[in-house]
């Protein structure tokens, strides 16, 4: 395969936790200065390059000898705010070597998933590249709790290059690609080079490889793939447990490449289909999946069921009848007045409501469609 990195400008590095910290002897230095020589290298030649980067829980339970096993949530976040100091000292020390600063980022759930604060960390982070500066970003693992966390890195990954308008997002990873079965469980996996588009077939694919220190596994890379395919990003996922892991890839070593999509949404659509925290679902008719299709609104005759309790405004997901998601969107009412005008046309609203509400459950400039389940993948094997 030829060089992957190849017409690139801006380009997100995500770098798991298992390839930068060893649970004994802790961070794995000359695997992170290898990398810092990939990134000045390509900084030289003119690519910004962005780091989401794992491993601070990892990197402070190593310093303070926690034990194995599960964290309780306060000692995630101790360990957490150890790490996170220990791990920037050393981005900024292996960097500023080639004459490169670095700018720390801690995220929450809420930074993308608001859109003011989303705003708010893209100028931030889009001022920081513009002055030449790596910043290095992590989700913000010292206050985040279970129901407003990310989870992992590659959505997050996947999330700041939507909102950066990054060219190409990288998964540095203990895997070196998608297969079409899980390698580890069956010998005759075989691995997939290119995937053109995000298809049943291709989430299919995608087992759970994990591992104590890392959270994520090859569906939340999958995920991560709708999300910045969407965006207009191409993604590759690689393995990042060798030296030089980006020198790797343009050695032509294998990986996955995600292909972007051909039409990418506008940023506001951008950021109501990167959401990951929708708060209810409503299913629809056949019909009504036809006329999304085609470019249209949702109108509330359409809606068979309605589940969740949302508030209007809030972004809500979209199902056909058979369980598939079809779109997701920005709802134009709250869940129980949802409830109440589902499957009735918008001439009747008004008189069951009380009151003149919008004619579309969600406005067709709020919501985005999923890719069509009828699309096939276009694969090639190795």
């Amino acid at each position: 395969m030829s060089d992957l990195l190849a017409g690139y400008r801006r380009v997100v590095v995500k770098i798991g936790s298992s390839l930068l910290v060893d649970p004994v002897r802790g961070l794995k230095r000359t695997w992170l200065e290898s990398l810092g020589e990939d990134i000045a290298r390509l900084a030289a030649d003119g690519r910004q390059i962005l780091v989401v980067s794992s491993g601070a829980i990892a990197l402070g339970r190593q310093i303070l000898s926690m034990p194995k096993g599960p964290l309780k949530l306060e000692e995630s976040q101790a360990a957490a705010a150890v790490g996170q100091i220990a791990l920037s000292r050393t981005y900024s020390e292996i960097l500023g070597r080639h004459g490169i600063e670095t700018g720390q980022i801690l995220l929450t759930l809420g930074d993308t998933e608001q859109r003011r604060r989303y705003l708010n960390a893209r100028e931030t982070i889009n001022t920081l590249v513009g002055f030449g500066a790596v910043p290095v970003i992590n989700e913000n693992d010292t206050v985040a709790t279970s129901e407003i966390r990310y989870g992992d890195n590659d959505r997050l990954a996947a999330r700041v290059a939507a909102m950066i308008d990054a060219d190409l997002l990288v998964l540095l990873s203990d895997v070196d690609g998608l297969y079409t079965a899980p390698p580890a469980q069956n010998p005759d996996a075989t691995h997939i080079p290119l995937v053109e588009a995000i298809t049943p077939e291709i989430e299919a694919m995608a087992g759970s490889a994990g591992s104590e220190l890392s959270r994520g596994g090859m569906k939340t890379k999958i995920d991560a793939a709708r999300i910045a395919t969407g965006a207009g990003a191409a993604m590759i996922i690689t393995a990042g447990n060798r030296l030089y892991p980006l020198g790797a890839i343009e050695r032509g070593e294998r990986a996955t490449l995600f292909r972007p999509l051909i039409n990418p949404v506008t940023a506001r659509k951008r950021w109501i289909a990167g959401h990951l925290n929708a708060t209810g679902r409503l299913v629809v008719d056949e019909g009504a999946v036809r006329a999304l299709r085609s470019g249209k609104s949702l109108l509330p005759a359409g809606v068979t069921a309605v589940e969740g309790a949302f508030r209007r405004g809030d972004t809500i997901t979209v199902f056909d009848a058979g369980g598939h998601e079809v779109a997701r969107g920005l709802v134009a009412y709250d869940a129980e007045d949802a409830r109440r005008i589902a499957g009735l046309r918008s001439a009747e609203v008004a008189t069951v409501l009380g009151y003149e509400g919008r004619s579309a459950m969600i406005h067709r400039d709020d919501l985005v469609m999923e890719p069509s389940a009828e699309q096939p993948a276009v694969l090639a094997a190795s």
